[in-house]
Formats: C-alpha cells, structure tokens, sequence
C-alpha cells in the first residue's frame, strides 16, 4: 500500500476519532488481507508532525493515544469558541488535584493530614466526576480506606503521556509556581480538536460542588478567601506543604 495513501488514512482517522487513538487502534483501520506494512504507520504519524510546524495544530501523543490539538500560540483566539463562561476552582480543590497526582495512591486521611485541614467530600466528588481521579485500589488498614489517583482522562486533558513529564515537586518552591510549569491556564492548556472542550459540559457541577465546599462546615478554614476565583486551570495545582 502506497505510504501517501496510509498517511491520508491515519490523518483523517485522528481528525474524524472523539477521542486519542493508539497506534493499534490507527493499525486496525486496515483489512487483514491488505495489512499496513510495518512501520508506516508510525511513519505517518512521523510525517504528520512534521507537516503541522507552520500550522495552528499540532500532532502530539497523550496518555490515551495521539490526537490534534490546537496549538499554544493561537490557543488564546480559538478558545474564544467555548468563552460563554469558565469553570473556577478554589485553592482547596487544585491543592488535592495536586496531592492526588503527585503523591498517589493517597488516601483521603492522608490528603488531609498533608493539608492539616478537612477535605469536603464535594471537592472528591467533582473531580471523579469530571474523570481526573478514581479509586484504584484500599489501604490495608482499619477501615479500608480508599486510595485515589489519577486517570487517563487527566494526563489527556493537560498533554500528558506519563505522570513522570509532571514537573518534580523538588522544583516547585511554592503554589504559583506552578502556573507556568505546568501551564495549566486557558491560553496554553491544550485543546483537542476533536473534542473542543466537551468539559464544559461538567462546569456547573464543579462550580456547584465548589460554593458548597466554601460554605461547608467542614471547610471553613481552607483558602479559598486567599485565592478568590480561580479561572478554570488559570492556577495550577499544588501543595502547601511543599
């Protein structure tokens, strides 16, 4: 098969794909009786790269497979498609985001204990909804506590292969540091042009779950005061104890 026409195939796949595909997913587009030779479909996704330099999209592999996504430096115009509003997260949210992707599996009790302050169940709820953590396994300790960590779907939404391309909390001095290393901000987030920012469909929950997490009894000493509405990922997550 002509390397022209598989690298056509695999571009309209990733263009036409909801959601990454992997390379066996991209070597499953072709019929057993005309199989892709070997390593041309990596050659096209090779080719693909290249091609995207002088244009407003980029070819990038993620945690769940490869996928177009717009570009950092033309971000801040296209995302004026999707500025009806912008989901704001306080200081205690992205603060647990960030104990549960840096120190996982970590308990709730354990989140809280770093935090020296209680976790409103609402902020774990949000987030499970919106697919950034899940429970993946108990701590063999009275109770059974779950542990937490994160998905797929959160190394996707910030551009993420593997959890080690997080920068190492060693490096990070303080919580706003963490803005532009981990670039967790409107203008630099990457959007998948497929899925055009289908997470605003999760907003009013998060913004639902946050006034009750700033009301709640239970959460009357976290910061939300010092960091007042926080643009969706225009702060990024950290730890205090850091």
């Amino acid at each position: 098969m002509d390397q022209t026409l598989i690298n056509r195939i695999v571009e309209a796949a990733l263009l036409a794909a909801p959601q990454p595909l992997t390379v066996v997913q991209l070597h499953g587009l072709f019929p057993l009786d005309e199989p892709a030779p070997d390593g041309s479909v990596q050659a096209a996704l090779e080719t693909l790269q290249a091609e995207c330099q002088p244009r407003g999209v980029e070819l990038v592999e993620v945690a769940s497979g490869w996928r177009y996504q717009v570009k950092a430096d033309v971000h801040a115009w296209v995302a004026r498609l999707w500025a009806e509003r912008q989901t704001k997260y306080t200081r205690a949210t992205l603060e647990t985001l960030a104990l549960i992707a840096y120190r996982q599996p970590i308990t709730r009790g354990e989140i809280e204990q770093i935090r020296g302050v209680a976790t409103n169940s609402n902020i774990i709820k949000a987030l499970e909804e919106r697919e950034w953590i899940r429970v993946v396994g108990h701590r063999d300790v009275p109770g059974r506590p779950e542990l937490l960590g994160t998905t797929k779907g959160f190394l996707d939404y910030f551009g993420l292969k593997r959890l080690d391309e997080l920068p190492p909390l060693s490096e990070l001095k303080d919580f706003g540091e963490l803005d532009p290393q981990l670039q967790f901000d409107p203008a630099s987030a990457p959007v998948s042009v497929n899925a055009s920012m289908n997470d605003e469909a999760a907003s009013g929950d998060i913004d639902h779950d946050e006034a009750e997490a700033s009301s709640s009894p239970e959460t009357h000493d976290v910061e939300h005061d010092e960091t007042p509405a926080l643009a969706e990922d225009g702060d990024s997550t950290g730890a205090k104890h850091e």
